[in-house]
């Protein structure tokens, strides 16, 4: 992206005023304050905005999904069901509870629960990585919003750099004029004591 605006000299040393230029457009000072107060406004109230519509468009179901999916990627839960697989498995398999025995080897019905998780599982999952998505996408907006204002005040400062820098060049010019104009009354006032 190019730059907003800064600040272009004029090679006449007479005029002193500058002009903005963004996108290789003239700009005056009033629209580059315009556009630097709308991106302000947009920055502050995105974040607001942002908040506000998750929370709005968020239903109890999707805060569900939410928590089923923050639940079901943890290792709480994955030491929970690595739990309740061996303990089913070494139940079903010991000779001790052989009397209690609800599914013998090859486990098919904890093969048909296991299809069951999984098949619920997955779209919950799907669906909290989506709403995630889109909410990423809401903050990815607020990095540009923020990439933005960053640009403009590197921009604000090299248009004060630029300044500073014309008014050296003028200062310079001024003291190089002074400096002649001294060594012509210096180079008068000697002609006047030869000539005397």
């Amino acid at each position: 992206m190019g730059k907003r605006y800064f600040y272009v000299h004029s090679s006449d040393p007479r005029q002193d005023n500058m002009n903005l230029e963004g996108f290789d457009i003239p700009i005056n000072e009033g629209d580059a304050r315009r556009i630097a107060r709308l991106v302000n406004m947009y920055e502050e109230n995105i974040l607001s905005q942002i908040d506000e519509e998750y929370v709005s468009k968020t239903r109890w179901a999707d805060k569900l999904a939410d928590r089923i999916a923050s639940f079901g990627g943890s290792w709480t839960f994955l030491m929970i069901f690595g739990g309740i697989l061996a303990a089913w498995m070494v139940w079903n398999t010991i000779p001790f509870t052989a009397r209690y025995h609800f599914d013998k080897p090859p486990f098919i019905l904890l093969n048909l629960c296991l299809s069951f998780i999984a098949a619920f599982q997955a779209p919950i999952i799907m669906m909290s990585q989506n709403r995630q998505a889109a909410r990423d996408k809401h903050e990815s907006i607020i990095d540009f919003a923020i990439n933005y204002k960053a640009e403009q005040e590197i921009d604000d400062m090299q248009s004060h750099l630029h300044r500073i820098e014309g008014k050296l060049n003028q200062l310079e010019r001024l003291l190089r004029s002074l400096e002649q104009l001294e060594r012509l009354r210096h180079d008068d006032l000697q002609d006047e004591e030869t000539r005397d």
